[in-house]
């Protein structure tokens, strides 16, 4: 067995009015159950509370502007991502804030968002398959796949919609810090994890291709 300390990586995660509360607590769920290894921040435009779509407010403790890049970037989706899109301030500071960080992810529509800043450029990615249609019309340069629960490509995580970001995490947490790590988190939060990338039944749902 290891004695190492395990690595310490810093979470920061973006949180906007309307974004979707399940894609940012899912995937903090099973990160918080390795608090050494992952250390989550809320970030928001403005410190103070931000509302969900659900209605529920988090409170974000740094500012887009003044917070220091991550290690690691989540980006939920929501409601809130129709108006981030068409919004150049906005999207410039994430683009700062986000392009130095090792890992940009997101989960549904944040996608949109990413690609959007730009964040997307040259990368494969996934998105919300309701909402594919028009998550997949942001950016300038993405090759977007709609048949994906996520998409991994390099340093771009992208996961289908809303639960899908869970998949996702598990799938990051056995890269980072191991198959065993990651099985350990979903058994204790009692999650049955789709470990196939590929699988995506919603693709098929909603009529979108391979």
């Amino acid at each position: 067995m290891s004695t190492e300390a395990p690595t310490s990586r810093s979470v920061g995660i973006l949180l906007f009015d309307g974004f979707e509360l399940l894609d940012v607590f899912g995937p903090v769920e099973l990160l918080s159950v390795l608090p050494k290894e992952y250390r989550i921040t809320y970030i928001a435009p403005e410190v103070g509370p931000i509302r969900s779509s659900q209605g529920a407010e988090v409170v974000a403790t740094q500012s887009l502007s003044a917070a220091p890049s991550p290690d690691i970037v989540l980006v939920p989706g929501g409601n809130g991502t129709r108006r981030l899109v068409t919004d150049p301030e906005f999207l410039a500071r994430l683009s700062t804030w986000a392009r130095a960080s090792p890992l940009v992810t997101s989960v549904c529509t944040g996608s949109a968002v990413l690609a959007a800043s730009g964040l997307l450029d040259g990368y494969r990615a996934t998105s919300n398959k309701l909402a594919f249609a028009w998550a997949s019309s942001q950016g300038d340069d993405v090759t977007w796949v709609p048949h994906a629960r996520w998409v991994e490509d390099r340093d771009r995580w992208t996961s289908s919609g809303v639960a899908a970001g869970m998949d996702m995490t598990a799938a990051l947490i056995a890269q980072l810090s191991g198959a065993e790590a990651a099985a350990d988190a979903a058994r204790y939060v009692e999650l049955e994890v789709h470990s196939d990338p590929d699988w995506d039944p919603f693709a098929e749902h909603y009529g979108l291709g391979k």
